[in-house]
């Protein structure tokens, strides 16, 4: 059963997404307590992005946007200074509902989150892979020949190249939370399909000026 409540990683321009895997330095005392602490537990880690303004009060709790995604830290190594680098693998989207009072001794967050199912019905699967053709027939243009298929690997399913896609990207970090908070990887998938063209027509737009 999935816990209700999660520690958690804020960070001012990473979003994760399910099935996706995020390299993660972490230096940081608290963060290194949190890392140690679920290593030692269920290996999992909620992501969240923070508001910006965070500046102000980064070492204290900064305000977070509501949506994030778990991870299960698969792969690890700790360095003999303490620091850790780690893989996370993107479990479920979640959202926040409040925050536990902190715990004498514990100095990271742990967030109250119910979890969001991002299963894709039956009735889905062809729009979905409708969309999924229309994405990277956008994406194609970048790569050369053979190159884009190794970067767009058929065999991969629907809603993980959606999500991969979503999270690799050159987007920026509110564009990304606005996918991830999408219903769904075919709503996640249309946005990303505007959200490309929208970016397109405006670079388009910007080269046709005359400076």
């Amino acid at each position: 059963m999935f816990p209700s409540s999660l520690p958690i990683f804020p960070l001012p321009s990473v979003v994760l997404f399910p099935n996706v895997f995020l390299p993660l330095h972490i230096f940081e005392p608290r963060y290194r307590q949190m890392i140690a602490e679920a290593l030692s537990g269920d290996r999992i880690i909620g992501m969240v992005l923070l508001k910006p303004g965070f500046e102000d009060d980064y070492e204290g709790r900064p305000p977070i946007y509501g949506t994030g995604c778990s991870g299960l830290i698969t792969h690890v190594e700790r360095m003999e200074d303490g620091r850790y680098n780690l893989i996370l693998r993107g479990l479920e989207k979640f959202i926040v509902h409040g925050e536990e009072d902190p715990i004498a001794g514990t100095q990271y967050r742990r967030a109250l989150v119910t979890t969001v199912d991002e299963m894709v019905p039956g009735s889905e699967r062809d729009a979905l892979k409708s969309e999924r053709q229309k994405l990277e027939a956008l994406l194609t243009p970048l790569f050369d020949g053979a190159l884009a298929e190794h970067r767009l690997p058929q065999s991969m399913p629907d809603e993980d190249l959606v999500n991969a896609l979503a999270q690799y990207l050159e987007f920026e970090p509110l564009e990304k939370l606005a996918l991830l908070e999408r219903k769904g990887p075919l709503a996640r998938c249309r946005s990303m399909v505007e959200l490309l063209e929208m970016k397109a027509l405006m670079k388009h737009g910007d080269a046709g000026r005359v400076h």
